[in-house]
């Protein structure tokens, strides 16, 4: 553009621009509404960093306790701890290792990890299901070694549910660590 042109342009639209003076103190009233709002979010961050590990403790101990209620034997159906020592020890095992898998996720949850942790707990519920129904087998076919090796597979899988899902959290984690950090 020439110097021509842009004088032409400025003189178009010099009634257009805004030289209007801002109000006394218009300074301090602008710092004082931006210090209340960072105020306001930082109370609101305080509480909700301080319920998030509660709220994820609770959600822990709700389903351990689930997942032993759910194990513990009922009086028409038989358990694998039922069959011999060996058997017990195994299951101890197995509910143990379910429960601390669980208690990891629920510390590692995250909002962006949510759908995923559900889709899991559903998976668990099936698999729940699923031992209960082997549960029945196990009392009715008086200790097939098919049915108990079905049982503890049905645990085995349960723990590498948990696992896998613990792997894909950590995959989440590290993407938005490295996405906060490139930005």
């Amino acid at each position: 553009m020439s110097e021509k042109n842009i004088d032409k342009l400025f003189e178009r639209l010099q009634h257009d621009f805004d030289v209007e003076e801002p109000n006394a103190n218009h300074n301090k009233r602008f710092l004082d509404k931006l210090n209340n709002s960072q105020e306001i979010d930082t109370s609101i961050k305080r509480n909700t960093n301080f319920w998030k590990p509660l709220m994820g403790i609770a959600a822990s101990i709700a389903l351990v306790i689930t997942l032993f209620v759910n194990i513990q034997p009922g009086a028409n159906s038989k358990e694998l701890a039922s069959v011999s020592p060996e058997m017990a020890e195994t299951e101890n095992f197995f509910t143990t290792t379910i429960a601390l898998e669980l208690s990891k996720i629920n510390d590692e949850s995250s909002p962006e990890a949510e759908v995923l942790i559900k889709d899991t707990m559903i998976q668990m519920q099936n698999l729940e299901k699923q031992y209960e129904l082997l549960k029945e087998d196990l009392k009715e076919s008086g200790n097939d070694k098919r049915v108990i090796y079905a049982m503890i597979s049905n645990f085995q899988n349960r723990i590498d549910l948990l696992q896998n899902t613990l792997e894909h959290i950590n995959n989440i984690k590290q993407l938005k660590n490295e996405n906060s950090t490139t930005i």
